[in-house]
């Protein structure tokens, strides 16, 4: 069997590298230039044809930019005669954006997924996605990975205390805690929320029992901070331990975020290498790899082999 082709744009080269090396490869060649008028130009350096290619490019910030290098990316290689092409997103921007809040708005996660298709992308590879229902969106299959086992061995390698408790940060997040709650075998508690805007949140009390605690909030990822700064602020008021650990698939850390959380204390930030990390992020950041995930999922897929194990179950 010919081996896969595996591409990648600008968005996270090292994780692209490492998921290559994890099956033994390395990253095809390509080249991405820009005109002065800041138009994208992309040619594929190598033949693909009636190849299994794969596209690794996680859509982080800027989201509209790497989102279009992967379109790019896709159309040259079907032009190219690309057998197959999958994409693989590791975070999926737009994800939120999956209901209309005020009517008049649109549903970009649904629009995005139409925009993939359209490039000539027949697959799409991601992890643990805002909302599990946003399978529906897309129009071709979607193999939706969790890496929850990854970061609660995380968490137990870093030491987590044995009494401590793990933390919705909001409704929305509950379904998540409880799979991090089985894993490592704590109670549960949830915190109230109401967000009031893209970088404003409030939080009203906690459900669950924490005064003295050390805790360990759990979140699909970390944007603003503005969930978790809400969230350590009730839980202290609750009386629970100063000893806090944030888990979280997709470290964003945007829009002023060290200067949010850095003084709330938090013992240590672990997120995955899902998205590449600021370079002047001042906080206790841990990463866990995703590579060896993408590696084993993009080897099963190239053979036809289950993916059952590695996939999101809710």
């Amino acid at each position: 069997m010919i081996d896969p082709i595996i591409l990648a744009g600008l968005a996270n080269l090292p994780l692209a590298a490492a998921v290559a090396e994890q099956m033994g490869l390395t990253l095809a060649n390509r080249a991405l230039t820009r005109f002065l008028d800041s138009e994208l130009h992309i040619e594929v350096q190598e033949s693909v044809r009636g190849c299994d290619v794969y596209l690794v490019e996680p859509t982080g910030p800027p989201v509209d930019q790497r989102l279009f290098e992967l379109m790019m990316l896709a159309d040259a290689c079907r032009r190219a005669g690309a057998a197959c092409l999958t994409a693989v997103i590791p975070y999926f921007g737009y994800a939120r954006q999956d209901r209309r809040a005020t009517g008049r708005d649109p549903v970009g996660a649904r629009l995005v997924a139409d925009l993939l298709k359209t490039a000539g992308i027949q697959r799409v590879v991601a992890i643990d996605l805002h909302s599990a229902a946003l399978e529906g969106f897309f129009p071709m299959p979607l193999e939706h990975l969790s890496a929850v086992s990854l970061l609660a061995d995380g968490v137990a390698n870093s030491g987590l205390a044995a009494d401590a408790v793990i933390v919705a940060p909001d409704l929305g997040a509950v379904k998540l805690a409880q799979r991090y709650a089985r894993l490592l075998r704590k109670p549960l508690a949830i915190v109230n929320k109401t967000r009031l805007s893209g970088e404003e949140v409030e939080a009203k009390g906690v459900v669950g029992e924490v005064r003295g605690r050390p805790i360990l909030i759990i979140d699909d990822m970390i944007t603003t901070g503005a969930t978790i700064a809400a969230a350590v602020g009730v839980l202290k008021e609750a009386g629970a331990s100063s000893d806090v650990t944030v888990a979280a698939t997709h470290g964003l850390f945007v829009g002023g975020v060290t200067q949010r959380l850095k003084p709330l204390g938090v013992k240590r930030f672990i997120v995955t290498d899902s998205v590449a990390q600021p370079t002047n992020l001042e906080l206790p950041l841990q990463l866990v790899s995703v590579a060896p995930l993408l590696g084993n999922a993009i080897r099963r897929l190239h053979t036809n082999r289950s993916l059952s194990d590695l996939i999101t179950h809710v």
